[in-house]
């Protein structure tokens, strides 16, 4: 595969090359209607598209092609097999080919085996025929179309113009096919389950979907107490507001140091420094929330006499916090920085300290981006699950007391997902009820937002 994408973007660039040269030819006697370069980047995209489209139809076809292959020259052999022992012979002959043996395989398993490696050359070989065919057409296409008087320039922005939109059409279409299967699935889910249980509830106990056996009716009664979402909404705001009362006034507070106090030569080394803490993995996080915070919060509430879990929300809180004031501090610095020096300049004319002017001119005119970086903020709190699983536990607690045990929506998402549970088990559904779920928070969450923002820009104007 690598050496076939290899191929093709280096077919391409010759391409480029040739389209380049023959327009340079040409514009020595006569005046291009576009740039020599645009020319250079029709004949690219005229081979690099096709070829593309080509070796991925390929490429998705080759196990399909594969697999008539194998039941045509082995339909005698495959005849007698059930259809989940020929599944099984199919996988075999696959591993055997790529070179895994366990010493016990029989002639036909070795037969298969030798037929995969066959077919595969030879179709290793029709795809560089394909690539190579495509790119002739290809470049005989476009040296017809180089002349002087053809406008390069609009086609290749036409065909970027074209891509850019598939690729918006293409995140359009993953993020409804998201939703629609968080939709589905949640439907699923309240057959089993009844929403106004789920939405209200005040107990958490997956584990009561265990009894069911599929098989059998099932007694929506059993699971009545079972799924309630109050106590995991209450320990993911409880864990977030911990964070949040970290990250926001450290990162927005070291933000304005940075770009309105600081000399340059701090600035260059303090804000590399700041934004390391964003590239440290969470389960490092996670690791130092459960060894090094929760222990000293334990023995420090220990030492004033408060009763500390050894599982806390505020251990998780504060390690999160610090993991997320890079996110603020970096784009409220950015932000801040953007805000025009005439706008500062203005400010100390009338008369306005420093600080006044940061207070008065210069946050108001960043509140967006800044506000922008608090939902950032935000979010990564509400889905982060490591530091969560490692500091507070996995218990849905119902308790607003950061020294106590809970859990969050996200991390119950990963432990429904786990283990070998049937997929239409409510155990299992229930991760796309709390997906779904999280989704319109986190919808909400922006609209008021935005909403704030909208307002004061209007009223800064």
């Amino acid at each position: 595969m690598f050496y076939s994408v290899l191929t093709l973007f280096v077919l391409s660039f010759i391409g480029f090359y040739l389209g380049k040269r023959k327009s340079i030819k040409l514009s020595q006697n006569i005046k291009l209607a576009s740039l020599p370069s645009y020319y250079g980047y029709l004949a690219m995209l005229y081979i690099l598209i096709p070829t593309l489209i080509a070796w991925f139809v390929l490429l998705v076809g080759e196990n399909f092609v594969l697999e008539k292959y194998l039941f045509l020259i082995l339909k005698e052999f495959l005849i007698s097999m059930s259809g989940s022992e020929v599944q099984l012979f199919f996988i075999k002959i696959k591993n055997l080919s790529e070179g895994a043996s366990f010493g016990n395989e029989s002639d036909l398993e070795l037969l298969g085996a030798q037929k995969i490696i066959q077919f595969k050359n030879l179709f290793l070989l029709l795809t560089y025929l394909v690539i190579f065919l495509v790119t002739a057409i290809a470049l005989y296409l476009v040296n017809k179309k180089i002349s002087p008087t053809f406008k390069s320039q609009r086609d290749v922005e036409k065909i970027v113009n074209l891509f850019i939109q598939l690729c918006s059409y293409i995140a359009i279409l993953i993020t409804v096919g998201i939703f629609l299967s968080l939709v589905f699935e949640t439907i699923n889910f309240f057959g089993y389950v009844n929403p106004l249980d789920f939405l209200f509830g005040i107990n958490w106990n997956p584990n009561k979907a265990f009894v069911i056996d599929s098989s059998d009716v099932i007694d929506k009664d059993i699971l009545k107490d079972a799924f309630g979402i109050i106590p995991l909404m209450t320990g993911t705001l409880l864990v977030a507001f911990l964070a949040m009362l970290v990250s926001i006034p450290l990162g927005l507070m070291s933000a304005i140091y940075l770009a309105e106090y600081a000399p340059k030569r701090i600035r260059d080394i303090s804000k590399p420094v700041i934004e390391i803490l964003a590239g440290i993995p969470t389960v490092v996080y996670g690791f130092f929330a459960a060894l090094v915070v929760a222990p000293k919060i334990a023995d420090l509430g220990e030492y004033i006499g408060l009763d500390v879990s050894s599982e806390s929300a505020l251990a998780a809180g504060l390690t999160m916090g610090v993991m997320i004031i890079p996110f603020v501090s970096s784009l409220s610095d950015d932000v801040i920085g953007a805000v025009p020096q005439s706008l500062r300049d203005g400010s100390y004319a009338l008369g306005a300290t420093k600080s006044e002017t940061i207070i008065k001119v210069i946050l108001p005119s960043a509140l967006p981006g800044i506000i922008g970086s608090f939902l950032l903020a935000i979010s990564r709190a509400i889905g982060e699950t490591m530091i969560v699983v490692m500091a507070a536990s996995l218990q849905a607690n119902l308790t607003i007391n950061p020294l106590e045990p809970t859990t969050t929506i996200t991390t119950q998402i990963v432990t429904a997902l786990t283990g070998d549970t049937e997929f239409d088990n409510p155990k299992t559904l229930v991760a796309f009820a709390l997906g779904l779920t999280l989704f319109f928070a986190t919808l909400l969450l922006n609209y008021f937002a935005l909403r704030t923002v909208k307002k004061y820009r209007e009223q800064y104007d």
